[in-house]
């Protein structure tokens, strides 16, 4: 078997959000207000949601340490959730709460022992996951959400950081062959 505990949980997830930053960093703030299409979250919102969302997996499996999510009541959590995504911040206040809300994540992560992460808790659908497997979904998460963010990049004129780096990685090598 592989170890892939709390640190290695701590390193990916602190290597997708320091990506979810370069995304959000190179979006002007003129932008932050863009809505891809109706219905969907504007850039700052998007933004606002992926630094605030980990609260979720904390409420969960830090502060409540459930074994179950039947019959949990969701609607205050995800109240509390919208009513401060719905906050109007600038760009450095988004920045700021992204770095913060995701070390704050990652630290918790680092100290989460083999023991705690093999436990089952009881989804809300009745099927079971280890507490590892949820907490991945937290990384899952915000990747889905920069997927997003880099096609909006993309429908703005940006070409993201990612294929930007690939482009140049790809030049140094041709450069070498030559």
């Amino acid at each position: 078997m592989i170890p892939y505990g709390g640190k290695e949980l701590a390193k990916g997830f602190r290597t997708v959000r320091k990506n979810t930053v370069q995304v959000a960093e190179d979006i002007p703030e003129s932008k932050y207000d863009f809505v891809a299409a109706p219905e969907v979250k504007s850039v700052a919102q998007m933004l606002t949601h992926i630094a605030l969302v980990t609260g979720f997996w904390d409420e969960i499996h830090r502060k409540q340490r459930l074994t179950t999510m039947v019959g949990f009541n969701f609607a205050p959590l995800m109240e509390r959730a919208q009513a401060d995504e719905a906050k109007v911040r600038s760009k450095a206040e988004i920045l700021e709460l992204l770095g913060a809300e995701g070390q704050q994540f990652a630290a918790w992560l680092e100290t989460l022992t083999p023991e705690f992460l093999s436990e089952m808790v009881t989804e809300p659908d009745g099927t079971a996951k280890s507490r590892f497997e949820s907490l991945l979904g937290a990384k899952e998460h915000e990747m889905h959400h920069r997927a997003q963010l880099m096609l909006i990049e993309r429908q703005l004129g940006i070409v993201p950081h990612l294929t930007r780096q690939r482009a140049e990685r790809m030049a140094q090598m041709r450069a070498a062959k030559a």
